[in-house]
């Protein structure tokens, strides 16, 4: 197959990257990013003399660039978006930007020649849930301007499905960790954090819940909706290990030996959603996915990158 990736460089879209290369090491891959925030070159150094593998610095709103590749591919995959909470509410533009117009762009080019797309979203378009996990069919009710911008992306696909018959399909996945992740994200801003013994924040009381996949558990569940998937189809994506964001901090300073002192209570996020919940019966059924990695493994795993990464 021939494939495009794009926000390949991030933490993971350039999991999948590596992840399909080296099942299908006869595939080829281009990876379009812009290198914006998030952006990391040297999460894929590992592939820079691979013949199969190329990259291409572009914005996904960059229609030349989409016009030129997309006619040659068998499938895109949008792992494209700005991605981070608080910088939507301090700045929604960008987020405007790249989750929706980008969006519309790619819509463009594969009604025109008619390609096969995974968008890949979050479960954040639901909102906060106080109980109960939500299902693909359940209402959008998103709360910061990020998740705004990834439902408005869906509802403009779904319009696309419907209007132009496109083969398209949406993936929502819980909250990812692992190797590589960008350091704004939580769980590798506490390992960072406590590496050098720097005080963590934590918003509010800290009890508010996420649930936590393994990044490469996430990657096999979007290599079964590439190869599996039906069209016009929305899939949850979840590991159903739901924790207070104290406890997840607690349960990584226990494993690094570090003290929690290292805490820091600080005043709450504007809208900040109370918990996240996806159900995924869905694609573990219907795709036969399950996922592998369970969280202390994962968490180990993670730990071992960064302090290694700090070493060199």
């Amino acid at each position: 197959m021939n494939l495009i990736i794009t926000g390949g460089l991030g933490f993971i879209g350039s999991t999948f990257i590596l992840q399909i290369l080296e099942k299908y090491p006869k595939f080829k891959i281009l990876n379009i990013d812009a290198g914006l925030i998030g952006s990391n070159k040297n999460n894929l150094q590992s592939l820079k003399n691979n013949k199969n593998y190329k990259f291409i610095k572009s914005d996904i709103n960059n229609t030349k660039v989409l016009e030129k590749h997309i006619p040659h591919c068998d499938a895109i995959i949008n792992f494209a978006a700005e991605s981070h909470v608080d910088r939507s509410i301090s700045g929604p533009k960008p987020f405007i930007h790249s989750n929706v117009l980008g969006v519309y762009s790619i819509l463009e080019s594969i009604r025109k020649y008619k390609k096969k797309l995974i968008q890949v979203s979050t479960d954040e378009v639901f909102g906060s849930l106080r109980k109960g996990s939500a299902m693909e069919t359940d209402s959008f009710n998103p709360a910061s301007p990020y998740a705004a911008s990834k439902a408005s992306a869906e509802m403009l696909i779904k319009s696309y499905i419907t209007t132009y018959d496109l083969d398209i399909m949406i993936t929502r996945c819980t909250n990812n960790y692992g190797p590589r992740q960008f350091e704004e994200k939580l769980i590798p801003k506490i390992i960072c954090h406590a590496i050098k013994n720097k005080k963590i924040p934590v918003y509010g009381t800290g009890k508010n819940i996420r649930d936590w996949i393994y990044v490469g558990d996430h990657c096999n569940a979007l290599q079964k909706v590439l190869f599996k998937g039906k069209r016009g189809e929305s899939y949850n994506i979840s590991a159903s290990t739901e924790l207070t964001n104290l406890k997840i901090i607690k349960k990584i300073l226990k494993k690094m030996q570090k003290s929690e002192e290292l805490i820091h209570f600080t005043s709450d996020r504007l809208g900040h959603d109370y918990r996240y919940s996806l159900d995924s019966s869905k694609i573990q059924k219907s795709l036969r996915w399950s996922p592998k990695t369970d969280l202390d493994k994962g968490l180990d795993l993670t730990i071992k990158w960064y302090l290694e990464k700090v070493r060199k």
